[in-house]
C-alpha cells in the first residue's frame, strides 16, 4: 500500500468534518494529476487500479491513493475536491447518497437515474455502470449448511441467538449488513466479532469462531474453501454494479477522462471481477500488478 502524505490525511479531516456539519472547504486546487482513491478493502482498491490503469493508457496522469477509509471519510473527500475519482458500487452508493428515499429502484438504471441527480448537485457525475457486480453476502461452512439444513437466510432466524456473526467493524450500522439483517429478516445474531478482513472471516468461519460471516459474492475464496452463501431470499440486497464517479470539474478538465473511464465499465464483467480478485487473494499479486495484467501489461 503506498503511503499516505500528511496533506492527504489532513485534507480527508476536513472534508469528514464538513461531512459532519463544519462550512464546506473550498475543492482542492489541481495537482497535475488525476486523483484516485480508494475504500479500505482489497477489490475496491483492485477496481481503482484497473480504472486508473484505462486512464494512464489515454495519456492522462493518474494517481492513486489507497484505503482511504469507509464511505463516512471518502464520499465527502469527493464531494469537497479533495480527491477526483471514485469506484463504487450503484445500490450502496445510492442508498448511502439518498439514506432517506423511501424505495430504492430495482433496476440499475433507476438507481443510476436516482443517484446522478443527487450526486450531480454535488459536483459529482455518475459515469456508466459495468457489467460487473458485487454485492454483500452472507456465509457459513458448508458442514454447518448440512447439519442445521439451511441454504437461505430466512432458515437462520430461529438460530440466530446462538451464533456469532462476524463481518467489518461498520457492519453493526449498515442498512445491508447487521442492521439489514434484522429489520428485513428478523436476524438478530447472539454476538458480533469484528473482523479485519474477509480473509480473516474465512480462518474465523473454519475455525469456529464465528458460524456466519459477511462475504462479498465475487470473493476467490468461495471456490476455494469449503464455505458458501446462504440464499437472499428476501432480497436485502440490492443491484450493485460497478460505477465510477468523478468531479465535474475534473471532468470538464481532463479531455477523454470520462471516456477512458466509461471504455473501463463497457469492457468488465462479474467474472472479470472474480478473476482480479483470485490474482490479488490466491495468488499474491498486489492490486496494481493484477490490474496491469487484466489490461495485458503485466
Amino acid at each position: 500500500m503506498r503511503r499516505r502524505s500528511a496533506g492527504l490525511v489532513g485534507a480527508l479531516l476536513a472534508a469528514l468534518l464538513a461531512a459532519c456539519g463544519a462550512p464546506p472547504a473550498a475543492p482542492a486546487p489541481s495537482t497535475g494529476t488525476i486523483r484516485f482513491a480508494s475504500y479500505d478493502f482489497p477489490e475496491n482498491q483492485i477496481l481503482v487500479e484497473v480504472y486508473a490503469e484505462a486512464v494512464r493508457r489515454a495519456g492522462l496522469p493518474a494517481s492513486v491513493q489507497h484505503g482511504i477509509g469507509t464511505r463516512e471519510v471518502v464520499a465527502p473527500a469527493l464531494q469537497q475536491g479533495v480527491v477526483d475519482v471514485v469506484v463504487d458500487y450503484l445500490g450502496t452508493a445510492t442508498m448511502f447518497a439518498r439514506p432517506a428515499f423511501p424505495d430504492l429502484p430495482a433496476t440499475p438504471e433507476g438507481m443510476h437515474r436516482v443517484l446522478s441527480r443527487t450526486l450531480g448537485g454535488r459536483g459529482v457525475l455518475v459515469l456508466d455502470p459495468a457489467r460487473a457486480e458485487d454485492q454483500n453476502g452472507f456465509a457459513v461452512t458448508t458442514a454447518f449448511a448440512a447439519e442445521n439444513d439451511v441454504g437461505q437466510l430466512s432458515d437462520l432466524v430461529p438460530l440466530a441467538p446462538f451464533l456469532v456473526f462476524g463481518g467489518p467493524p461498520e457492519c453493526p450500522d449498515r442498512p445491508l449488513c447487521l442492521d439489514g439483517l434484522e429489520d428485513v429478516y428478523g436476524l438478530r445474531f447472539g454476538e458480533f466479532l469484528a473482523m479485519p478482513s474477509r480473509g480473516a472471516t474465512v480462518e474465523a468461519l473454519l475455525s469456529g469462531d464465528i458460524q456466519v460471516g459477511l462475504l462479498e459474492t465475487t470473493d476467490a475464496r468461495l471456490a476455494v474453501a469449503p464455505v458458501m452463501l446462504l440464499l437472499d431470499d428476501r432480497g436485502l440486497q440490492p443491484r450493485e454494479n460497478v460505477v465510477p464517479l468523478v468531479r465535474k470539474d475534473v471532468a470538464d478538465r481532463w479531455d477523454g477522462l470520462a471516456e477512458a473511464l466509461n471504455g473501463t465499465s463497457a469492457l468488465l464483467t462479474t467474472g472479470d471481477l472474480v478473476q482480479l480478485n483470485r490474482a490479488v487473494e490466491l495468488e499474491g499479486l498486489t492490486p496494481e500488478q493484477a490490474a496491469q495484467r487484466w489490461w495485458g501489461t503485466g
